[in-house]
């Protein structure tokens, strides 16, 4: 019997209002998420993946940005349909996020104790004491050593890698059913990268945690995830498995991802290979038709692509992607 998906997103479309008129930055996204399970989002920087987090948490702000048509469902309960004190119950509660840059996200004024214990009590209706004790709790549960000490300091006090834990212990507070990690190792350094990681994994498995992780970075989530959903220009164009994704990736986008991945040779040799790269860049949301965004850097771009957006291609019973070149070659 197949389990009922614990987050589900569909046909959200969001858009943000310009002196040009409106730009739709999400076009009708289809996603969803199981219980206990690590779902990858992946694409270039401007392919909607943090506007889509945005979106789930009901932090998009408005205006100038609007969610004009979809579902987000939590459980089968839809977050669109609530308003915001009701939202403010589930987030940090239900959905809690890990977003980009913590020396940004965290406030400088006050203490790491203050910060978060503020969600413990918030949520949990816990006392000053009960909330330290508590907060100290998950200071130890992410990593962070003397957590009795770090609780009186300030973000600017600790590294960049101890501020991220921070983050993550923040979130964890309440013991979410989901986190949304949003790129949560931009700007640390290799070593610490694999213990953010690392310490993510532990928490899935210990909490049975459901985890959306959003990165541009392919082997991560050939690490981290169990399923991937590849995001161009605010439209998904592959999901699957991850094996199935990095074995058999059949959307050009996904497979110019794959091969912009660096690999070590055994034996190098004296010349130096260049990088691969996806020629052109992601285009301006504002000139996106009913054309294929993807079309003007695809290597097997045909007249249809330029036309209407392409169809739904089903590869596997857990793998789609949404193709011209897909479609012609059935």
């Amino acid at each position: 019997m197949r389990q009922e998906p614990l987050l589900q997103v569909k046909g959200l479309c969001v858009e943000f209002a310009t002196r040009k008129g409106n730009v739709q930055v999400l076009n009708h996204l289809d996603l969803h998420l199981d219980p206990g399970e690590a779902l990858g989002i992946v694409g270039e920087s401007g392919c909607g993946k943090s506007m889509m987090a945005l979106s789930i948490m009901r932090l998009i702000p408005a205006p100038p940005g609007n969610i004009s048509a979809g579902q987000i469902l939590l459980n089968n309960s839809d977050l669109l349909q609530l308003n915001e004190k009701q939202m403010q119950d589930v987030r940090g509660n239900e959905i809690s996020m890990i977003f980009q840059e913590p020396m940004t996200s965290l406030n400088p004024v006050f203490s790491i104790g203050m910060q978060v214990s503020e969600n413990i009590r918030r949520h949990q209706s816990a006392t000053r004491a009960v909330a330290r004790e508590k907060t100290i709790q998950m200071l130890k549960a992410v990593g962070i050593p003397v957590p009795e000490l770090r609780i009186k300091q300030y973000p600017h006090e600790l590294s960049g890698g101890m501020r991220q834990r921070v983050m993550i212990a923040m979130a964890l507070s309440c013991q979410p059913s989901v986190l949304i990690a949003d790129e949560p190792t931009t700007a640390l350094d290799v070593t610490i990268q694999a213990q953010i990681f690392d310490l993510l994994k532990q928490i899935q498995q210990d909490m049975n945690t459901s985890i959306i992780l959003i990165t541009h970075d392919m082997s991560v989530i050939a690490e981290f995830a169990d399923r991937v959903a590849v995001m161009y220009a605010g439209s998904k164009v592959e999901e699957g498995l991850v094996r199935d994704i990095i074995d058999n990736p059949h959307h050009p986008y996904t497979q110019g991802l794959i091969r912009c991945v660096p690999f070590l040779k055994k034996d190098p040799g004296t010349e130096r290979e260049e990088l691969n790269e996806i020629p052109g860049v992601v285009p301006d949301m504002r000139l996106i038709g009913s054309e294929c965004s993807f079309a003007p850097r695809c290597r097997y771009v045909m007249d249809h692509c330029h036309e209407k957006k392409p169809p739904e291609v089903q590869i596997g019973k857990k793998h789609h992607a949404f193709c011209w070149y897909l479609e012609e070659g059935k």
